[in-house]
């Protein structure tokens, strides 16, 4: 399973990147909002989701991996398959869809283009117990952020729980802003 590529961008469109990565290029599909990102980069780490069916081996690419686990999430919701999800993830930030999902706010997700009611109400209520928005304790914290992603990682392959892990690590961080991994794993785990 490839978790991540890092090399240089090849070509680039709205829809896919081509990363050159020790002489093989990687086609890569991305949302509209890593496009943006990607235009003015030239070395790229886009981390990678496989999607592998009878007819085609495709790669998603996303440049954090909030957005990653967000298009997971949105895959595993009956009807909402890989297109449909960079869809949403082209209309929505990461954030914003996590937002839209705790406040139940269908209208936003109809808002993208091709999500009907139905679909928006079904995501709603598959993910609501999936995803842990506190914003009011995020306060300069932001989630994608490569310290908070790779201790919650670390806390969840130890068999705590990604929301409560997360809840835990946001407070830690909104307090300490510059702590490393391995200070807020210590400090999580005595909170845990």
């Amino acid at each position: 399973m490839i978790d991540y590529i890092r090399g240089q961008v090849a070509e680039l469109t709205p829809t896919f990147v081509v990363i050159d990565c020790g002489g093989v290029g990687y086609q890569i599909n991305i949302t509209l909002l890593d496009y943006s990102e990607l235009s003015s980069a030239s070395d790229v780490k886009l981390f990678v989701h496989e999607s592998i069916r009878e007819d085609a081996h495709l790669l998603f690419g996303f440049i954090s991996k909030r957005t990653r686990e967000m298009f997971r999430l949105l895959i595993g919701v009956s009807g909402v398959g890989p297109n449909t999800a960079r869809l949403i993830l082209s209309g929505l930030s990461s954030a914003q869809l996590e937002d839209a999902i705790a406040s139940e706010n269908v209208s936003a997700l109809k808002a993208v283009k091709g999500i009907g009611a139905r679909t928006a109400q079904r995501i709603i209520v598959d993910l609501k117990d999936k995803i842990s928005v506190d914003s009011s304790s995020v306060a300069g914290v932001a989630p994608s952020s490569e310290a908070f992603e790779d201790s919650k990682a670390a806390l969840v392959m130890l068999g705590y729980a990604s929301a409560q892990s997360e809840k835990v690590l946001r407070k830690l961080f909104s307090a300490t802003p510059g702590l490393t991994v391995e200070q807020a794993i210590k400090q999580a785990l005595t909170m845990l």
